[in-house]
């Protein structure tokens, strides 16, 4: 099987060894530098183009090299009935609950207040507090977001969780559907968003949303950026309603320097690197994917396009 590499962000050296290790006979192919394209049976990508897929007449398995998939989904020149996968890997949900983690000790244990006083040579002692005192929410109970909550748990945090559908987690105090949305964000005094991308979620975070969190409270975004309305999350900074955030998604990426989000000394802002695909661990799934297709059978881990994800 001949299959083609496209990113913008990844080491294609790097995916071309673990696939090689994983299945010495798959011809991996780095774009622009492909071949035949009526070869191509499989495309291993992180935000093609556009009409990138049509390219390739007997396209069998599309690979999309993360989590979201919206830039997929969304294509309106994808060709029907071909599969999409993402990579589900557990070095992934490591990853991102690490990120996550150390997004929500930074605002619990105040080192955003610690970082502007020593901007200011200004001595600020804030007194410690349990971890139990401290509410996180963690909109997203998917793969990466149920790591990150167990993470949350763990640590002794009172963690509530908030997805579309009814979810159990141990230690987690679950809320389901736009009706339980209000009454799960007025408990966060850190808002965690997991979410993907889907009709449903874009721009979910509005400024109504945001002014249902208690003032004051700490905002992080690592899913989608597009889940969250930024013109309203400006506008919670400047009012006071979101006193810190950390940001690793956007509507832009790059986020442009002329971006309001950069004013902000409360914001951190960190270059959509929550969780990437290791190409050690997740060859091995690529390549059973691609058996399963050679052999007639539906992927692992198979996206509906008609949901998002």
């Amino acid at each position: 099987m001949s299959l083609v590499f496209y990113s913008q962000v990844d080491n294609a050296d790097d995916w071309r060894m673990a696939l090689h290790v994983a299945d010495p006979a798959l011809a991996f192919h780095a774009w622009p530098d492909c071949g035949p394209f009526d070869e191509v049976e499989a495309v291993l990508a992180w935000k093609a183009p556009p009409g990138f897929y049509r390219q390739f007449p007997n396209l069998k398995l599309i690979i999309n090299l993360g989590a979201g998939v919206d830039n997929i989904v969304r294509d309106a020149t994808l060709p029907a009935g071909i599969p999409i996968t993402r990579i589900s890997d557990p070095e992934m949900g490591r990853m991102m609950g690490q990120f996550l983690l150390t997004c929500v000790m930074r605002h619990f244990r105040e080192f955003g207040t610690f970082e502007r006083a020593r901007a200011e040579r200004r001595w600020a002692y804030v007194h410690p507090r349990e971890t139990r005192e401290c509410t996180v929410g963690m909109m997203g109970l998917g793969q990466l977001g149920a790591v990150a909550a167990a993470e949350f748990v763990r640590q002794g945090f009172r963690v509530l969780g908030w997805s579309r559908s009814p979810k159990i987690l141990p230690g987690v105090e679950t809320f389901a559907g736009m009706d339980a949305l209000p009454a799960f964000l007025a408990q966060n005094e850190i808002c965690v968003m997991l979410l993907p991308l889907t009709a449903e979620t874009e721009n979910l975070m509005t400024a109504e949303r945001f002014a249902q969190l208690p003032r004051g409270a700490k905002f992080v975004s690592a899913g989608r950026g597009r889940t969250v309305d930024e013109d309203a999350l400006v506008s919670a900074l400047r009012s006071g309603q979101v006193a810190e955030a950390t940001l690793d998604v956007f509507h832009e990426e790059p986020l442009p320097p002329s971006h309001p989000l950069w004013d902000f000394p409360q914001v951190l802002i960190t270059p959509h690197l929550a969780s990437v695909a290791i190409p050690r661990t997740a060859a091995a799934q690529i390549v059973a994917n691609l058996q399963r297709v050679r052999n007639g059978g539906r992927p692992a881990h198979a996206v509906e396009p008609a949901r998002g994800y």
